[in-house]
């Protein structure tokens, strides 16, 4: 987003809660590898470096992020947690607990993985079996020896599962059946064949994207590839009390210590602006809201598979900065009109 701003010459400032830029990437376990090859991991104007068929590691991603905030002199202000958003007479008003700014249009850009989702069950377990969600993670030395149960079918449960096999006793308990798709096919990245056949760019209101939308999928990952590492798959898990976990098929299991693989939740409790459903979801068309001046930018399925995607984003961001510079007249030319009224007002008198 701003790569296309200020390409635009627009004003605008990067507020980052965190003390670094690529925050996010940092607090990921070590051995975190993309399932995108570096060729399609690039954002516009700055090829990502390395072998383009290859995958890069976490600390890779962070340190591209902080050469491409660099190398296009972007303006990110570090250590500014905004803490309310709020409409304020045909503008918005973004409170940072010790100073205010103004703003007449805001991009949320804060991604769909937030907050870590952990159910509310896990409180039951013991005080001395470890418990970290896979954000709070990082390497296997770190989970005390014994048996260990990483919650959660997605590809970071998976990830997780896999390199913890190498020193304890583990468990995978997957609550849903998600489509597993291979890496590779025929020799060519499964990114490559999404890329060539245009499936990548379904729109969410294609009819491709309407049935895929609400799937989640594995790539590169499956049960019989833990297994054969020694991963025993479990149903999901139910509860948990003292030591011991209960799945879905009524078995229990005592474990020393729970890797919570279980996603994130969105939390937009300091967005004080109703662009939201029933159910806390945003509405939004491309990004776009309702409200004159917000939008959004890297949701999941935001417009296409690829919204919340490295390589894909500027996609959607580009097009936002096409909204934002049309808003931007329609903005000088009522003040322009506003200004002349008052003129003429005061001619008049």
């Amino acid at each position: 987003m701003g790569y296309f701003l200020a390409k635009e010459g627009r004003n605008f400032t990067i507020l980052e809660a965190a003390d670094s830029i690529g925050a996010a990437w940092r607090t990921r376990w070590d051995s975190l590898v993309l399932f995108t090859p570096r060729r399609y991991d690039s954002l516009p104007g700055l090829p990502f470096p390395g072998d383009p068929d290859g995958y890069p590691e976490r600390d890779e991603v962070t340190g591209y992020l902080e050469r491409y905030a660099s190398t296009f002199d972007l303006p990110v202000a570090l250590n500014s947690r905004v803490q309310s958003v709020a409409p304020a007479d045909g503008a918005f008003i973004l409170n940072l607990g010790a100073r205010t700014l103004g703003a007449d249009q805001v991009v949320v850009a804060t991604g769909p993985f937030q907050v870590p989702n952990v159910p509310a069950f896990a409180a039951d377990l013991a005080l001395d079996v470890t418990q970290v969600h896979s954000t709070g993670y990082q390497r296997p030395s770190d989970v005390p020896e014994g048996t260990v149960v990483v919650v959660g079918g997605g590809n970071t449960g998976f990830q997780i599962a896999k390199e913890l096999s190498t020193t304890h006793r583990v468990h995978l308990a997957i609550g849903s059946r998600q489509t597993p798709l291979p890496q590779r096919l025929l020799g060519r990245d499964l990114f490559w064949w999404l890329t060539k056949t245009g499936l990548i760019k379904k729109t969410a209101e294609s009819r491709i994207g309407r049935r895929a939308r609400d799937r989640d999928t594995l790539i590169g990952s499956s049960t019989r590839d833990v297994k054969r590492h020694g991963v025993t798959v479990q149903s999901r898990v139910v509860g948990a009390s003292d030591r011991a976990v209960t799945f879905a098929d009524g078995s229990k299991l005592d474990v020393d210590a729970v890797i919570w693989a279980t996603g994130y939740r969105s939390e937009y409790g300091w967005l004080d602006v109703p662009v939201f459903d029933q159910d806390g979801r945003v509405l939004h068309r491309r990004g776009v809201t309702d409200f004159a001046g917000l939008f959004f930018l890297g949701l999941t399925w935001q417009h296409t598979r690829g919204s919340a995607l490295l390589g894909w984003v500027k996609d959607d961001a580009e097009f936002i900065v096409g909204r934002i510079a049309a808003n931007a007249n329609d903005l000088t030319t009522s003040r322009a009109e506003v200004e002349a009224d008052a003129a003429g007002t005061r001619r008049g008198a």
